[in-house]
């Protein structure tokens, strides 16, 4: 990577091992046992890593920022389909009730209409027996 200090930033970045600064118009090695480069190598805002025209401190939150969506987006999806399966229960439930106590209903109505004619047939017989028809 030192062979191409005080050149351009495209031919220090060719090689994805090197990192280049700005500020001092070096090349150097990127430090693969650290995350960020240390600032007594270069200073975030002048470090260039991957592209030239993104900084290393643009970079890092701008993918802090985009995970941080991603997260959010994850969790609002979570939080969505869990309210649609609990909806769906509690509405499967009353429908359920619902059939069950129409059923009864219809059940009680059948009933109902048996006796009512069953009453008109006695008060029918009891008329015909006393001459009242």
């Amino acid at each position: 990577c030192h062979q191409y200090t005080n050149r351009s930033c495209e031919e220090c970045l060719k090689n994805v091992t090197c990192l280049w600064c700005v500020s001092s118009q070096e090349c150097v090695e990127y430090p693969v046992r650290r995350i960020l480069p240390p600032s007594d190598l270069c200073e975030l805002r002048s470090a260039r890593w991957g592209v030239c025209w993104v900084n290393f401190e643009a970079l890092i939150i701008a993918m802090s920022v985009v995970g941080g969506m991603i997260l959010i987006m994850l969790g609002v999806c979570c939080c969505c389909c869990c309210r649609k399966k609990s909806k769906k229960q509690v509405f499967r439930a009353p429908d359920k009730d619902d059939e069950k106590a129409a059923r009864e209903r219809e059940k009680r109505r059948v009933r109902q209409e048996e006796r009512r004619a069953e009453m008109k047939s006695r008060h029918d017989e009891i008329r015909r027996k006393y001459g009242t028809v």
